[in-house]
């Protein structure tokens, strides 16, 4: 039987597929949210002792990632007209197969790296490819929304990545990480509203219709 914790970096990476492979909004943001979940519980999954900052790095992980994020991002498409990503730079289909190869490279790259003390094997290949998954996401949808969850998806896998140095990187650095995610997702979340007032639309396309 695998250990927990390789099996929440196999859920990981399949919501990253289920955001490659959906063209609704909300059901982007849910694989966000469940992403969130699976990320707040890989810190105790992946430490047999359980300390103060392994739990407050896992709650402060939940409260951010899980809960506050996607109420913003589902607040946003509320105010929208729109709900689908309807053209996106990259279709779904080819977007699937792109993620298929970055979990390939993933594992290819990870072994060559010199990273000694690693907790479990797929750590750097999960964060590698959720960080290659999430910059497919933000630079080939039009859509404002998923394009936050495409940025939302490239943090994640750096998170990942720190976690397998977690004990080396101080407690107030990581919380850093996480207040400079709310604070950007927070700027963003301003971005999608003006667009979608303006426009009502919230397809990033239509700034190219915005003059001095």
């Amino acid at each position: 039987m695998r250990p927990v914790h390789e099996l929440v970096l196999l859920l990981v990476v399949l919501t990253d597929f289920w955001v490659l492979g959906t063209s609704r909004l909300s059901s982007a943001i849910r694989a966000t949210a469940l992403q969130g979940l699976l990320l707040a519980a890989l810190p105790i999954a992946l430490h047999r002792t359980v300390s103060v900052h392994m739990m407050a790095l896992a709650a402060g992980t939940l409260i951010v990632k899980a809960i506050v994020l996607p109420r913003l991002l589902s607040g946003a498409i509320r105010e929208a007209t729109e709900r689908r990503e309807v053209e996106p730079l990259m279709g779904f289909t080819t977007s699937m197969i792109f993620g298929a190869v970055a979990v390939a490279l993933s594992f290819g790259i990870a072994p060559r790296l010199p990273l000694p003390g690693l907790q479990s094997e797929m750590l750097i290949p999960v964060a590698l490819s959720t960080v290659m998954i999430g910059l497919v996401v933000l630079t080939t949808r039009s859509k404002a929304v998923t394009q936050v969850v495409g940025y939302l998806l490239l943090e994640n896998g750096i998170y990942v990545f720190g976690l397998s140095q977690a004990q080396r990187v101080p407690f107030l650095v990581e919380v850093g990480v996480l207040l400079d995610v709310f604070a950007g997702v927070f700027v963003m979340g301003i971005v999608v509203f003006q667009i979608n007032r303006e426009f009502d639309s919230i397809d990033t396309n239509r700034l190219s219709e915005l003059g001095d």
